[in-house]
């Protein structure tokens, strides 16, 4: 025995040299480095924004607006940052909107899959037809139902309440939701439902046994774009609320330019404290994320 594990100890280590030089030896093609020189370059195109909010926190008025800019601070204003959060009351208008981003995911996970597994995997009359309906409204405008929408819940008397910003999620939420849950449906054998009947098991417990488990990844993706509406959503809530405790985190950011107009400091890093939850919450999910995009079919 002392003398075969030296043995596979050298073969694999020459082994692991030569694939080694192999792959040095491949050089990579004129198509690859024009593809990652083109990605690197949009990528500093869509981060320069990010990257002038963050530099623009940390300085005073006359260094933003200096021509040409300086990219880093001098001298760094770290007071901008807990000034700018007290002006906002950043810790009430956080809770609000994750009162309201909470309510909202929460109904999307419970109704979006039972709606798009009526649609994608049941058979009833009018399936087409309604499902036909609920893809036209994906066309409409939110302008064309603004009014409509607002006179209805005045007539509730839910006006500076926040049942208008919630209250559709418990009924599927958008319509993009349940599409794209359908879609992923559509893609799952069959096999596993019809396994399930002959157990014994009705609809919901296959829906929710076997159907949303095997959907993670779409299930995740509608409610981080759910999250990513709700958390700079800012013309529902304007319509609807006009109670200043009530008020939102991009309502308050709205009113603090009002505000404070002069002052880009504090509103730059006021925004770069919004962003972060978004970044955040992208970087935590990202697998399922692209998982959900990339797995979601166009079948049926």
């Amino acid at each position: 025995m002392s003398t075969i594990a030296p043995v596979r100890i050298s073969d694999s280590v020459r082994s692991l040299s030569e694939r080694a030089r192999v792959m040095h030896r491949r050089r990579p093609s004129t198509g690859n480095i024009l593809a990652y020189v083109v990605l690197i370059g949009a990528s500093a195109v869509f981060l320069t924004p990010l990257v002038w909010m963050v530099r623009s926190s940390f300085m005073s008025n006359f260094q933003i607006l200096k021509f040409p800019p300086d990219w880093i601070p001098n001298p760094i204003l770290w007071q901008n940052y807990p000034e700018a959060l007290k002006a906002l009351e950043f810790t009430r208008v956080v809770a609000n909107t994750l009162r309201l981003v909470i309510l909202n995911s929460l109904g999307i996970f419970i109704t979006a899959p039972m709606s798009a597994y009526a649609f994608g995997r049941l058979r009833w009359p009018g399936r087409n037809l309604f499902w036909a309906l609920i893809l036209s409204t994906m066309m409409l405008p939110g302008a064309v139902t603004l009014i409509p929408t607002f006179l209805g819940w005045r007539a509730l008397g839910a006006i500076n309440t926040y049942y208008p910003l919630w209250v559709s999620s418990w009924f599927g939420g958008h319509a993009f939701n349940i599409f794209l849950l359908r879609q992923f449906f559509l893609t799952l054998p069959r096999e596993l439902e019809e396994a399930a009947v002959m157990d014994g098991a009705g609809r919901l417990r296959i829906l929710w046994t076997i159907l949303v488990p095997l959907s993670k990844p779409a299930i995740v993706t509608i409610i981080i774009f759910d999250f990513l509406y709700r958390w700079n959503e800012l013309l529902a809530p304007i319509i609807y609320l006009y109670s200043e405790p009530k008020f939102t985190l991009a309502m308050r950011l709205a009113s603090f330019r009002g505000m404070y107009h002069a002052q880009f400091g504090y509103l730059m890093a006021a925004s770069t404290v919004t962003v972060l939850p978004i970044i955040a919450l992208y970087f935590a999910a990202q697998q399922y994320f692209v998982e959900g995009i990339a797995l979601t079919g166009i079948k049926g």
